[in-house]
C-alpha cells in the first residue's frame, strides 16, 4: 500500500482505497482483493503564521473599508453618447454577455433625462 497524506492506494492495482474508519491494521482492496497495510497519516494539521499578514496591512484594510447602501450603489457608468430622443449628450450604460463567449457583449444605454433605452451589440 502507498499512502499520500490521508489517501491510501493499493500496492497491486493502484486503486484508491476507502478510508479506514475503524482501528483495522489492514484495508481490503475492492478491485483486486489485496490486503493492504494501513500506513496513512491519521492527523492532518494546517496552520498559518501570524506574520502572514502584517499588522500595518490589517490596519490599512480596516481603515479603507467603506459601507455603501443598496440605494447608493452605482451599477451604471456614464459615456458621451447622444440620445436620439432628447439630444442629451451623456447617457448611462452597462454591458452584459448575452450571446456566446466568442462574440461581443451587448451594451445597454439609458438616458437620464428622458428615460429612453436602447442597446447595441459589440
Amino acid at each position: 500500500m502507498a499512502a499520500i497524506g490521508s489517501l491510501v492506494f493499493c500496492t497491486d492495482c493502484g486503486n484508491l482505497l476507502e478510508a479506514n474508519t475503524g482501528r483495522k491494521a489492514h484495508i481490503l482492496c475492492d478491485v483486486c482483493g489485496t490486503k493492504n497495510k494501513d500506513s496513512s497519516s491519521k492527523v492532518v494539521v494546517t496552520a498559518s503564521k501570524p506574520s502572514a499578514f502584517s499588522s500595518t496591512l490589517r490596519t490599512k484594510l480596516r481603515s479603507d473599508v467603506q459601507e455603501v447602501s443598496e440605494a447608493e450603489k452605482q451599477t451604471d457608468a456614464t459615456i458621451k453618447e447622444t440620445c436620439a430622443k432628447c439630444g442629451c449628450e451623456e447617457v448611462r450604460y452597462y454591458t452584459q454577455q448575452l450571446r456566446s463567449a466568442d462574440e461581443g457583449s451587448t451594451v445597454f444605454y439609458t438616458c437620464p433625462q428622458c428615460g429612453n433605452k436602447w442597446n447595441t451589440n459589440n
